[in-house]
């Protein structure tokens, strides 16, 4: 501490060095809007892990019992067929984490003759005073439809949703889990794409030789104009500079952590897959060692990614649809995925050589009527 009557210590120094810190991170928007244009319009990794979820989702067939609902998923209106509704439904799990459902009956019969999705932009959940979800309004051009449930109990409009722990009546996305690992993939294609634009090299200076004597104004702004008509963009590229009045060009190379960026981007990306449960191997990400061969990593995607998803709307639709179907019940025929031939063959075959089953146990744990 300096007492008031202390003069000022005054020093002087030849050069002065100013060393600047990171600017403060700015990450996108978390709306689904916004993660939907960054991310599955927008990023090639996002737009391929959720088509690579959704199609091969919706490729499991669902075994519905009674007949009549097995029509109504297989042909839920006139203009969709059920796997092209159960691709919709999973691709906005994904983008979302929310996904509604609408079952359309006629007036004189309760059964649900259709099934149609609604577009979640304009969907949402609505709350009583205590933040109750009570219903579901759908956004038109003529205004609000809220759908209530009936007096039985039952609501027509289902909402599938991914446990969110922040907001239970809405759901959480993967896409939203990956914003961060999003922004650096989409912010390392925009430096990589301005690198290009400016000759796929880094800049340089322009040092003004004589010592003791600066541009004017209009020589400065002159010189400036000159650069971006003559030397910015990519039409540019190679185009010698020429340079006068002492003006010397000095090129500057790119430092260890901008040649790095490329190894980032990888990382970003085997991170986005990691949210929506892809191996990284099925998308060709290089670095990625964590399973032997692509069999065992698509195998993986099948067992802890797809098929999870599946059951879990196939149980959410059962329970919602056995409200006017009588015993509903919905299970992945997983006879019918390829995927799994190995393992099927393995459980036929130790089945099919216990001695001390009969054969009507040994349907009976197939999976087959006895």
């Amino acid at each position: 501490m300096r007492w008031p009557w202390q003069p000022a210590e005054t020093k002087t120094a030849r050069a002065f060095t100013a060393l600047s810190g990171l600017p403060a991170v700015q990450w996108g928007s978390r709306d689904d809007g916004a993660l939907m244009r960054d991310g599955y319009v927008g990023n090639a990794v996002c737009h391929r892990c959720v088509r690579m979820v959704a199609e091969t989702a919706a490729s499991i067939p669902l075994r519905a019992a009674p007949s009549d609902l097995a029509s109504l998923l297989q042909t839920p209106s006139p203009d969709m067929s059920g796997r092209v509704l159960l691709e919709r439904i999973y691709t906005d799990l994904q983008l979302t984490g929310n996904a509604w459902l609408e079952a359309v009956s006629l007036p004189d019969t309760p059964r649900p003759r259709g099934l149609y999705a609604w577009p979640v932009h304009a969907a949402r959940p609505v709350r009583n005073r205590l933040g109750q979800v009570i219903g579901h309004a759908l956004r038109t051009v003529r205004g609000d439809r809220t759908v209530l449930p009936g007096p039985d109990g039952w609501s027509s409009v289902l909402h599938l949703k991914l446990y969110h722990p922040g907001d239970p009546g809405l759901g959480l996305s993967p896409l939203a889990a990956a914003r961060q690992a999003l922004d650096l993939h989409n912010g390392t294609a925009n430096w990589a794409k301005a690198l290009l634009d400016n000759a796929a090299r880094p800049s340089g200076a322009l040092v003004y030789g004589r010592e003791g004597q600066r541009l004017s104004d209009d020589q400065f702004d002159r010189l400036k104009e000159e650069l971006n008509r003559t030397q910015s963009g990519a039409e540019n590229a190679g185009r010698p500079l020429l340079l006068e009045g002492g003006l010397d060009w000095r090129p500057m190379s790119l430092s260890p952590t901008e040649m790095d960026f490329r190894e980032t981007r990888h990382a970003a990306a085997r991170e986005i897959a990691l949210a929506f449960g892809v191996p990284p191997m099925l998308l060709g990400i290089p670095g990625d060692n964590t399973y032997a061969n692509y069999r065992e990593a698509n195998l993986a995607f099948w067992r802890m990614s797809v098929l999870p998803l599946v059951v879990r709307t196939a149980e959410t639709l059962a329970h919602w649809l056995d409200g006017r179907f009588a015993g509903a019940s919905l299970s992945p025929d997983l006879d019918e995925v390829p995927a799994f031939a190995a393992e099927r063959e393995a459980l036929w075959n130790r089945i099919g050589a216990a001695d001390f089953l009969s054969d009507a146990e040994k349907r009976r744990l197939l999976g087959l009527p006895a």
